[in-house]
């Protein structure tokens, strides 16, 4: 069957995804046959979506629409320079109080865009300019659902019975700009996902095979940790993301405590951004999905479509709010150059 620019398709790594047959908000449905495209909202809103073709092939023209991209300055955020040095103050005030280790604030960006901009052919723009190892998108016209992520982070990747997540904490332009302060927010992390794996795991199995490793991204440089378990017999998916979202490395330490916060300290919904995005198959027991940073969708209504994009920072009792500021701009910087056909930094 043909697919048109209108039509239902997902892209993700080297696979497309066409032939749509369901779609469901059920996170059971991962266990029960089929492979799904999955996204989750960082408000824990699911649209997974089961296509019965898969094929290994970029998609064709046919299938991708038209693109054109917002003016740089176009873009409007949820939370201002200073309405973020304040939550980020706010931030601090809960440490120094011993109600958290620390919290990740964001912020949402929004710009109008042209009806007719299609989120497959960003996706394209992203691929070619910002490759990430994590990269994908999703068009569901008739469930508003519009996303394009170049995500550098694994939330988790499962292979049968074993499942890896690599937490990114820690942000720099080249490695030189990482500081003592990463690292600690990086083992922070690290601890917290620990304790969540080990909520599904057997016991003894959740290893940690890789610690505050730097890894090179289009511009910029993370610091990135593994940890790995083995989950019990029986697990499902839906004790899985019980046990484990939303990530531990865009919510902080404790968890609950983080997740007040946030909900106090950022305006808007994070929507898709911070949640989960990728792949899961239920017939191999193989599951691949990122954590939606670096991720653009779609909100509005078809004659005029709002696009959207979230950046955010980690903070600690060492954070220097006018730099956890200056961060977001890091994040954002490059891929809002892209969506806009403008040179990147």
């Amino acid at each position: 069957m043909s697919t048109t620019p209108h039509d239902p398709i997902a892209v993700v790594g080297r696979w497309t995804a066409t032939d749509l047959v369901e779609v469901t908000q059920d996170a059971a449905a991962l266990d029960r046959g089929g492979r799904w495209m999955v996204a989750i909202s960082f408000e824990g809103r699911a649209t997974l979506a089961r296509f019965a073709t898969w094929e290994q092939r970029a998609p064709t023209a046919d299938e991708v629409g038209a693109w054109a991209g917002p003016d740089v300055g176009s873009w409007t955020s949820s939370l201002d320079e200073d309405g973020y040095i304040a939550a980020v103050e706010a931030v601090r005030g809960h440490i120094s109080r011993g109600e958290v280790y620390q919290a990740n604030i964001c912020r949402v960006l929004r710009t109008p865009i042209h009806p007719a901009a299609d989120i497959v052919a960003l996706h394209a723009r992203l691929v070619g300019r910002n490759p990430a190892p994590h990269a994908g998108a999703l068009r569901l016209p008739d469930h508003s659902v519009h996303i394009a992520s170049a995500s550098p982070e694994l939330y988790l990747r499962r292979s049968g019975q074993h499942v890896t997540s690599r937490p990114i904490k820690g942000t720099g332009v080249r490695a030189a700009d990482l500081l003592s302060k990463d690292e600690a927010e990086n083992i922070m992390i690290v601890d917290l996902v620990r304790n969540d794996l080990g909520r599904v795991c057997a016991t003894g199995s959740v290893t940690v095979p890789g610690l505050l490793e730097v890894e090179a991204h289009p511009g910029l440089v993370h610091l990135v940790s593994t940890v790995a378990g083995d989950l019990r017999h029986g697990t499902t998916w839906p004790q899985i993301l019980a046990a484990t979202f939303p990530p531990g490395s865009v919510t902080g330490a404790p968890k609950l405590a983080a997740l007040d916060i946030i909900r106090a300290q950022e305006p808007t919904p994070r929507g898709p951004y911070c949640g989960a995005f990728g792949w899961v198959d239920a017939d191999t027991g193989t599951a691949e999905l990122a954590v939606a940073i670096r991720t653009f969708w779609r909100e509005g209504s078809d004659s005029r479509p709002i696009l959207a994009f979230g950046t955010g920072a980690g903070i600690t009792w060492d954070s220097d709010p006018r730099a956890e500021w200056r961060e977001t701009q890091l994040k954002s910087a490059r891929l809002l150059a892209v969506a806009a056909d403008r040179e990147v930094p």
